[in-house]
């Protein structure tokens, strides 16, 4: 069983950086593809970055791409990501998932029904 666990949430200005951190426990995520997730007050769940179990492949949503960037440590099992240029509308919860299985051959979609495990969530909370 997969447990994760996400930290570095909070209250940031618009313009300002975050970095969120995903550790994960019970067994290593080194071979799971993974992904963040977020979702905002009255909206579904949206998918915001993905990265393969090698680190080779990343996918990001468009509103995002260029501004936050998804990576992982296997040594410290944990995933991350940092987030630049913050705008009001990136005010959510935002989750970590792991894929259904190991050494998937591509990165799952973007649906949240493609990851297997998840985080409880961590709030980003950025002002104008």
């Amino acid at each position: 069983q997969v447990q994760l666990a996400e930290r570095g949430g909070g209250l940031v200005q618009a313009g300002g950086s975050l970095r969120l951190s995903c550790a994960a426990s019970g067994r290593t995520i080194s071979t799971y593809a993974m992904g963040w997730f977020r979702q905002a007050p009255g909206k579904e769940r949206e998918f915001v970055a993905a990265i393969s179990w090698s680190g080779t492949n990343t996918d990001y949503a468009d509103s995002v791409q260029g501004r936050f960037t998804i990576s992982r440590d296997s040594a410290k099992n944990t995933v991350y990501l940092q987030m630049n240029s913050l705008k009001p509308e990136d005010t959510a919860v935002y989750y970590c998932a792991a894929d259904w299985t190991i050494y998937n051959t591509r990165i799952p979609g973007r649906q949240p029904n493609e990851y297997g495990y998840w985080g409880q969530g961590t709030q980003v909370t950025v002002s104008s």
